[in-house]
């Protein structure tokens, strides 16, 4: 957990102007600072950044947050990598946690070890250039040396210990802890990766954390990869995500093949925005991950059954964690195809044809289930009941659960009242229009802010466009403005201090500890804004104050209502003050509706 007190020194620190800059080239707007948004498609800069709010708002897709949110945003970085990225710039040290010992000495085997991987892959890409047997088979698989150089490709010798030669130190314990070498139990020391073509795995920043080697020729298995290291953790890395994140941006879909091959093949063919899993089924957080960067993610698996097994249980993956805004959807190949085979016999525009004609994820599961039974019969429609149960009952986005729903009453014949006392809602699921996830606020998942406006069309391209646009509006023109549902006044309230801190002093009302509503909220920013008087705070580190907490919700939603008026027209003071009279309105008629509710059951009327 990093210290709240951190937080605040590093957002003082930061600037945000500077910080998205560096990434989105701005352009000086009034007492702002605009660009066209990096999250959707546009050529009207309708993305603006408050260097005295010290926050980004989009007036198109609604994204919204600081500096922090920006680069978990823009780079999908989890929270504590986007809190250390903003930390390094600005010469801070991220604190050291709990056992200070441990924590320093995990941050220097980590630098160790990054240290090695990178002189493996400097040793494996030398090699490469020195294996005609390697280099050929690269071009029987159609790639090019400058794809080859993109992805780093290399070569690991056909010998025992041909790294022997590539770090100072053979014995070393960092060859093992790599996962570049294997002890026997004789103790002989060899190299794990020989004779393969090697294609590195890197990090969100470019750092090389782990290999997958293919073997040249006929061998088992196949495809070898890196063991799980400090460094690299399969569930959590996937192939390719550091080539592919501009042009996931850019075309706000990301597509999830098997390997390696499919992701270089792809690239080669001018599909740049596919990652593969590392040797391991699709997880929660590879689902969470990309749907930080995209709202369409497309799972692509060949047609054999393997292919079919990978589909069903990246969608099992997928329905806890999907979210509504987002679209998850499944494309089968043909049996004879993956990826790689398929773009380099037929094209590129082939297959984005397919990828345009995949399953939507609720078509997909019910057509699977529905393989499974005899649809015809009331016994086989009773099964399909209780295979789909338990799937729709993981969706915690409300509306897709709903739809999800309705979708199985109508295939086995009940009404809506019916569906709804065999199937309900999974307790976890919000309500529709409230203006909440279904995941915590600060969860990784939603990212801490709205959904991207526009569902996809999914019909008809033309080769020469981005092959995923928007609807409602044609592509590159100025985008719509949000409208936003009206806010409650505590939320009103929490807006005004967020824009003006000063006002917290004269928030007069109080609420019971355990408070959870709006008004405790609003209560709770005041207090921590008078806690913090004199300390130059602003917007920016108010809301990831909040960030972990269940306040979040009402602080993200007043944030963001600030981007829908002028300020430096508004009379805060008096509004403020109007705001607060009439809060305090609304707690005495509470209070007294309360008592007489009180005296009634006394009386033993109620």
């Amino acid at each position: 957990m990093i210290p709240q007190e951190f937080i605040q020194q590093l957002l003082a620190r930061v600037d945000i102007v500077d910080v998205v800059d560096r990434r989105v080239k701005l352009k000086k707007a009034g007492q702002n600072y605009s660009a066209c948004c990096p999250f959707h498609g546009e050529k009207t800069p309708s993305f603006s950044v408050s260097p005295t709010k010290q926050f980004y708002h989009c007036f198109g897709c609604g994204a919204h947050g600081t500096a922090i949110s920006f680069l978990m945003e823009y780079n999908g970085m989890g929270f504590r990598e986007a809190v250390q990225e903003l930390a390094e710039g600005v010469g801070m040290t991220l604190p050291v946690e709990a056992n200070r010992e441990q924590s320093l000495e995990k941050a220097r085997v980590s630098a160790s070890l990054g240290e090695v991987m990178s002189a493996a892959m400097q040793f494996y890409r030398r090699a490469l250039k020195d294996s005609p047997a390697a280099i050929g088979y690269l071009k029987s698989r159609g790639l090019t040396g400058e794809i080859a150089a993109k992805f780093a490709l290399g070569y690991a010798p056909d010998a025992w210990q041909g790294l022997k030669g590539a770090v100072e130190d053979y014995t070393s314990s960092a060859l093992k802890d790599c996962g570049l070498v294997i002890d026997s139990d004789e103790g002989r020391r060899y190299d794990r990766f020989r004779d393969r073509v090697m294609f590195p795995i890197l990090d969100q920043r470019g750092n090389v954390i782990g290999f997958g080697g293919r073997v040249i020729g006929e061998g088992e298995p196949k495809y070898l990869n890196s063991p799980e290291t400090p460094l690299f953790e399969k569930g959590r890395e996937l192939y390719g995500l550091f080539h592919a994140r501009r042009a996931i941006r850019d075309h706000n879909t990301v597509i999830v093949v098997e390997g390696y091959m499919d992701v270089v093949a792809l690239a080669q063919a001018e599909v740049e925005n596919a990652v593969a899993t590392l040797g391991t089924a699709t997880t929660p957080m590879h689902v969470e991950k990309l749907l930080r960067l995209a709202d369409n993610l497309v799972f692509c698996f060949d047609g054999d059954k393997a292919g079919q097994r990978a589909a069903w249980r990246a969608l099992e993956q997928s329905l806890p964690v999907v979210q509504d805004g987002k679209e998850v959807r499944f494309l089968l190949l043909p049996a004879e195809d993956d990826p790689d085979t398929f773009v380099r016999r037929l094209g590129k525009n082939a297959f984005l044809a397919e990828v345009k004609n995949a399953k939507p994820l609720s078509v997909f599961l019910l057509d699977e289930l529905r393989s499974q039974v005899d649809a015809t019969s009331d016994e086989g429609r009773a099964r399909l009941m209780t295979l789909a149960k338990p799937l729709i009952g993981q969706v915690t986005a409300p509306a897709l659960a709903l739809m999800l729903r309705r979708k199985l009453a109508d295939e086995i014949g009940l009404s809506a009242i019916e569906i709804e006392r065999v199937v309900p809602l999974s307790p976890q699921v919000g309500n529709i229009g409230n203006g909440s996830s279904a995941n915590p606020a600060g969860s990784s998942a939603g990212g801490g802010r709205t959904n991207r406006a526009d569902a996809v069309d999914w019909g008809k391209s033309k080769s020469d466009k981005p092959f995923f646009r928007k609807k409602g509006r044609e592509a590159g023109a100025p985008a719509p403005r949000i409208k936003l549902p009206p806010a409650s006044r505590p939320v009103l309230a929490i807006s005004r201090m967020l824009v003006r801190p000063k006002l917290a002093n004269v928030f007069d009302l109080s609420v019971e500890g355990g408070d959870e509503t709006a008004l405790g909220a609003a209560f709770r920013v005041a207090t921590y804004i008078r806690d913090h008087d004199g300390e130059n705070i602003n917007q920016a580190m108010i809301v990831e104050h909040f960030r972990p907490t269940p306040d979040w919700i009402f602080v993200n939603q007043a944030s963001l209502l600030l981007t829908e008026v002028d300020i430096d027209r508004l009379d805060l003071d008096t509004e403020f003050a109007e705001t607060l009279a009439r809060l305090r309105a609304d707690a005495a008629a509470a209070a007294k509706r309360a008592d007489e509710v009180r005296r009634a059951r006394d009386l033993g009327l109620s």
